[in-house]
């Protein structure tokens, strides 16, 4: 498809599709041999029907400008992958620049509408082949989209949890998990949603700001939740098993998820950002980047490599080699999004002016120099 671009592993008979053949990013019908798109209406889960919108925690992120900004991002964005050092790839992302008509919607907005993702699965891979696939078209189908981002990204979140849920029933082979990072970016509003310990970043002028928190069983809030739910934290980890507070799938795993809920969260968080003039571009990242990269370290790396070639697709790939250069152990998938069609420019930091006088001290010895002399 024109302005998408997926990264996916291959996929047999009765698992997920595979995002590389012509129908993934599109549902077809066929009649007498002619593709038909099909128009079909998103039917709620049940397990939807118990989270209400009110219930839903967003996440504060940054602040609107108080002044309105007539600023119109220009999308160019670029992914990487690698399988590091472990012995099979389980990370996929999704790049769509142009996600509204790439989905055959009309673009009501002004500006772009785009998509991007990045699921680090465990335990396999097909969780997050299936995530990849059926959470955008979930959003997309939403009737309310895009008006109510956040309700309708946390729909689809829910969505593709209890639908690979279902899919795990009909083959107990598709077993497995995977964290969620989501950026949609509708016109000049950024929206993040994650699940997981995938990291968002935003260049803004230079300045690393965090668009997601990661989301370890120690950290006190998810902790609290954890425990509040009926499971535990040991030794760092989710009920023993898990290294993640939140992800999709995982049903298989005894006393993590229930359709009444359960320790490991499905639940997205969520960060908003309207850009403006400094913002530059965004980073999206599984969690093998930021074991070996401070957010602060990654834009200022990818700052520089944006000035030297202004590839967003050349940049991911010098995060990810820098990556296996500080010895990550994992696997590596970054997303990078630039909103100007120039490179950053060099930040000039204005010169402080610095009032020197002399101590007492200073003066003494410098009349003893002084006095010293004429003798």
């Amino acid at each position: 498809m024109e302005g998408s671009k997926v990264e996916n592993g291959s996929s047999s008979e009765g698992r997920p599709p595979n995002p590389l053949a012509g129908a993934y990013w599109q549902c077809f019908s066929h009649n007498d041999g002619v593709p038909v798109l099909c128009k079909k209406s998103l039917v709620r889960h049940p397990s939807l029907m118990k989270t209400k919108t009110s219930d839903i925690k967003v996440e504060p992120g940054v602040q609107a400008e108080e002044f309105e900004s007539k600023f119109i991002p220009v999308v160019r964005s670029g992914a990487w992958a690698d399988i590091g050092s472990r012995p099979s790839m389980e990370d996929v992302y999704v790049c769509v620049d142009n996600f509204m008509h790439d989905y055959g919607l009309k673009n009501r907005t002004d500006g772009p509408s785009a998509f991007y993702g990045v699921f680090d699965g465990h335990g396999g891979k097909h969780a997050a082949d299936f995530a990849c696939f059926h959470l955008p078209k979930f959003i997309i189908e939403n009737e309310d989209f895009p008006r109510d981002i956040e309700r309708v990204v946390t729909s689809a979140f829910f969505h593709t949890d209890t639908a690979f849920e279902e899919a795990c029933t009909l083959d107990a082979t598709l077993a497995s998990g995977t964290t969620a990072l989501t950026a949609l970016l509708i016109g000049r509003l950024l929206v993040v949603a994650n699940a997981g310990d995938c990291r968002a970043v935003l260049c803004r002028r230079g300045k690393a700001i965090e668009m997601s928190r990661d989301h370890k069983p120690i950290c006190g809030k998810e902790k609290q939740r954890i425990e509040a739910s009926g499971g535990f934290v040991y030794d760092g980890y989710l009920n023993g098993q898990l290294n993640v507070a939140r992800a999709l799938g995982d049903w298989h795993m005894e006393g993590m998820k229930g359709r009444d809920g359960g320790p490991l969260s499905a639940e997205p968080e969520f960060m908003t950002a309207k850009l403006t003039e400094d913002d530059e571009f965004l980073i999206i990242g599984c969690d093998g980047i930021w074991e070996v990269f401070m957010s602060q370290n990654a834009v200022d790396f990818a700052r520089r490599r944006l000035q030297e070639h202004n590839d967003p697709a050349t940049c991911s790939k010098d995060l990810v080699d820098e990556a296996l250069k500080r010895k990550s152990g994992d696997n590596l998938a970054v997303v990078v999004v630039c909103f100007q069609p120039q490179p950053p420019p060099n930040l000039i930091a204005p010169r402080s002016r610095v009032q020197r006088s002399f101590s007492a001290e200073g003066l003494r010895e410098l009349q003893s120099f002084l006095d010293d002399l004429k003798t």
